[in-house]
């Protein structure tokens, strides 16, 4: 079983387009959106849920205020701001408040309750091109790195229950906790880039953040030929450090077309940016087909 997961320094490059497109090309895959902090691969898969969960990454504060006597410890310890008093009882902002569990421990009366919060629910489904786990993170909540270790989880179960051999993971963009949750121990990493300065900014961040984890990195361009100078710039970048160049993709509005009638582009239609996302899958499907060296973890 291989993990392949596509990844990107920044929004909005085509990373789930790519990712979207992968999957319909696969054979025998599961897919994985672990973009959960803005979940859009169902969009364009549009997966059927089979089974959903309830996700709790952390603990809520909140007061029983008949108990509570208006002491004002909670008060005292709490370093984020998120208690205060009304009418002589404690209050909790749920907003403010981290979940740390101070106040529940050192009030004298017990009258704080710690219990794990719903952050936000994950789903097991099944598309067209196979089954898919997702997820759907609450606004303003935390703890998607933990949420995308569960996906990844649920992912290689389903692979390994149905003998599936390859597992295709549309990852999170930037270089955070979700990423690094997305990308640790994967056996091919592709990011997608575009041919702007912020892209070869950050395409040179997640390289690092790559490196650093031991994680081979293959490099795409999207939408290459709209500033065909710096596509050249970023593929000396990659080169430079030894980073494998395995596809442009060219600027065309099919993708645009095929995201409103809710298709992948490579199904949509047989030429422009499709045929080049198909030659990408050929260059990636070799890369994963090669043999793998030890992955190194710090």
């Amino acid at each position: 079983m291989k993990e392949l997961v596509i990844i990107s320094g920044k929004g909005g490059t085509g990373k789930t387009s790519v990712a979207a497109s992968f999957a319909a090309l696969a054979e025998n895959a599961v897919v994985a959106d672990c973009d959960v902090d803005a979940a859009d691969l169902h969009l364009v898969l549009e997966p059927q849920v089979l089974d959903r969960h309830d996700f709790s990454g952390g603990f809520n504060a909140t007061v029983r205020t008949v108990q509570c006597s208006g002491c004002g410890t909670c008060l005292q310890l709490c370093r984020f701001g998120a208690v205060n008093l009304d009418r002589g009882r404690a209050q909790i902002d749920p907003i403010a408040c981290e979940g740390c569990g101070v106040c529940s421990h050192f009030c004298p009366e017990e009258a704080i309750d710690f219990s794990p919060s719903i952050n936000g629910q994950w789903f097991l489904s099944t598309t067209c091109h196979g089954p898919m786990v997702h997820a759907r993170l609450g606004i303003a909540q935390e703890n998607s790195g933990k949420l995308v270790s569960l996906i990844r989880k649920q992912a290689k179960q389903i692979a390994a229950n149905e003998d599936r051999n390859l597992i295709i993971i549309d990852g999170s963009p930037g270089i955070g906790c979700p990423v690094i949750a997305s990308l640790t121990g994967a056996d091919q990493l592709l990011a997608v880039t575009e041919p702007t300065m912020s892209g070869r900014h950050d395409l040179k961040r997640v390289a690092d953040l790559a490196a650093h984890f031991g994680s081979p990195l293959a490099v795409c361009i999207n939408k290459w030929d709209l500033n065909p100078d710096l596509t050249r710039l970023i593929e000396d970048d990659a080169r430079q450090r030894k980073l494998p160049v395995v596809g442009r993709i060219r600027y065309d509005r099919a993708v645009t077309d095929a995201q409103i009638h809710r298709r992948t582009v490579v199904e949509h239609t047989p030429s422009g940016a499709a045929t080049d996302i198909k030659k990408l899958w050929q260059a990636i499907s070799t890369l994963l087909s090669a043999p793998q060296t030890p992955k190194n973890h710090p």
